[in-house]
């Protein structure tokens, strides 16, 4: 059984917000509560309400304004010895980071806000961090890395109750079902999430679900119809939250089901505005992928086949500097779609790229009781971005973090 979704980000004096509220609220209140807390010399409700400012911020694809405001969020929790605050602003930045298309940053910082998080025994901030390795890992195509850690985070948000958690675990896996090829599997977890999210009143949680739903409904079954109107019920929560990411990506979706289609010309305009949705706020992965279906579309109208080539031989180049393994799969399907580049497995038109789902509400085990695979995702982590172990306050490590 599982209780109301809610927000655990929102804290210190900005409990009373709910998970759906309207992001232009959040900023306001948020930016209220910090301005009054700076002035006050209360480093630690400032710490705390500049991370709902971060997060605003950020999920309304004001990149520069969220890196702003989650290293001030750090060094107010720094200040204030807040060991748990310091963690949350540090995912903050991790998340800020993978949504830029940044993974190894995320995965540096994501790292150091697992191991503050223990430190500090906020078990929340911790199953944050470690689910936002994990969604890392997934967007990047790593799912053998990164499958078992999913699988555990949902075992945990199942056994604690947590919707919002539940329903993030449950879209990332059905998500790596999706673009596995395993269509039923995919379309029962995207059913399951958006049942629970909706019971749950989880707004964000059930607009992705709907999303993942009508990309089955219109790959497996050719609904196209049915695909386009779940879509647009998942639209209607994107624009009721301000949530730009979402809105753009589903935006993306509805591009991917007509072209599926054969109805080029829309699809086409689809793209193109995701596309410019994407670079407004600065989200290379989103832009990577809107920009592929436009191609695509444009070939389908006739675009000559040299200018097609040109524009997925450097497609491919990006996405494979950017580090988007599933991705640069697709670029190769669509090169041998169109017949301009290597060959490859010929698959369905438009596969689905991996969406990112929303933030977990979860906790994850102490490190005693992690599984192999979290040990696996945590330690490749800190190998590659040479994360040292927790240290103390004001080190040089977190010191650099949030200058």
């Amino acid at each position: 059984m599982y209780g109301k979704a809610f927000a655990p980000e929102y804290q210190g004096a900005l409990t009373t917000l709910s998970v759906n509220s309207s992001l232009d609220d959040v900023l306001a209140a948020g930016t209220e509560r910090l301005r009054a807390a700076e002035r006050a010399g209360e480093h630690g409700e400032a710490a705390r309400s500049g991370l709902a400012v971060a997060e605003a911020h950020r999920r309304l694809g004001q990149v520069e304004e969220a890196d702003r405001a989650w290293k001030a969020s750090y060094r107010a929790a720094r200040d204030a010895g807040d060991v748990a605050a310091m963690a949350w602003a540090l995912w903050s930045g991790g998340t800020l980071a993978r949504q830029r298309g940044a993974f190894p940053l995320a995965r540096r910082l994501l790292g150091l806000a697992a191991d503050l998080g223990e430190r500090g025994g906020d078990i929340v901030v911790r199953g944050y961090s470690l689910a936002g390795l994990a969604e890392t890992g997934r967007i990047q195509g790593d799912y053998e890395a990164v499958g078992r850690l999913h699988e555990q985070l949902l075992a945990e948000a199942r056994r604690r109750g947590e919707a919002r958690h539940t329903v993030w675990a449950l879209e990332g896996i059905a998500q790596m079902h999706r673009n596995s090829g395993e269509y039923d599997r995919a379309y029962a977890l995207f059913e399951e999430a958006a049942r629970i999210a909706e019971g749950a009143e989880d707004r964000r949680g059930h607009a992705w679900a709907l999303r993942g739903l009508a990309d089955i409904v219109s790959a497996r079954d050719g609904d196209t119809e049915g695909a386009l109107g779940l879509l647009t019920r998942a639209e209607e929560s994107c624009r009721a939250m301000n949530l730009s990411g979402a809105l753009a990506y589903n935006h993306k979706m509805r591009g991917n089901v007509l072209y599926r289609a054969g109805r080029y010309p829309e699809a086409r305009r689809l793209y193109t505005q995701a596309l410019d949705e994407f670079r407004a706020m600065g989200e290379p992965r989103g832009e990577a992928l809107s920009r592929l279906g436009l191609t695509k579309s444009l070939a389908r109208l006739g675009r000559d086949r040299g200018e097609t080539a040109a524009e997925l031989a450097g497609l491919a180049r990006e996405l494979e500097r950017i580090g988007l393994r599933h991705a640069r799969e697709m670029v190769a399907r669509a090169q041998t779609e169109l017949g301009v580049g290597p060959t490859a497995p010929d698959t369905e038109a438009s596969s689905a790229s991996p969406s990112p789902s929303p933030s977990a509400s979860a906790s994850a085990s102490a490190s005693a009781e992690q599984t192999q695979a979290q040990v696996h995702v945590l330690a490749q982590a800190k190998a590659q971005a040479q994360i040292p172990a927790a240290t103390p306050r004001g080190s040089g490590t977190h010191a650099a973090v949030a200058r």
